[in-house]
């Protein structure tokens, strides 16, 4: 598995996958009839950087990286990870996770902080936890999730 700067050919390739976990409503809370433009614009135009990890020419997940604030709060990044479905399970979202605490560091940021993670998503939760980030909030029913309804989000940090 190689990681490497997200390309516009490398999103095209990983629509299908990201359009399918934004229709889910299961993970990311995201606007799921947003069209193809919106979600290159959001996930490689608009962060700071975003990255792809691939087998070959296949994408097997991607990450973007960004600051969670700004001005007195610029010292904090933000990161998404997205995983192709048949690529779950075989270490790719740890490979992007560690992948971005990197590149935060090398960029300057002091820390890193997911603001939304989904409670009822316990594998990303789990991993999050076992690469030191600690939930320090929590919303109430803040997601309404496609399936459960109305779940708990967490707010996650890590200093890095």
């Amino acid at each position: 598995m190689t990681i490497s700067p997200m390309t516009s050919e490398d999103f095209q390739l990983f629509w299908p996958e990201f359009e399918a976990i934004i229709s889910a409503q299961e993970t990311y809370a995201y606007d799921p009839n947003m069209t193809y433009a919106e979600a290159y614009a959001l996930w490689c135009e608009s962060p700071q950087r975003c990255f792809v990890a691939k087998e070959g020419e296949e994408v097997l997940g991607t990450y973007y990286l960004k600051p969670n604030g700004m001005g007195p709060s610029s010292h904090v990044c933000n990161c998404g990870y997205m995983v192709s479905m048949h690529a779950r399970g075989k270490g790719v979202a740890r490979a992007l996770c560690e992948h971005s605490q990197e590149v935060g560091r090398v960029l300057g940021y002091h820390a890193m902080q997911f603001n939304a993670v989904v409670s009822a998503n316990a594998v990303a939760v789990a991993l999050w936890q076992t690469l030191g980030f600690a939930i320090v909030g929590t919303i109430p029913k803040g997601y309404k999730h496609g399936k459960l309804g109305y779940v708990n989000t967490y707010v996650m940090y890590k200093e890095l």
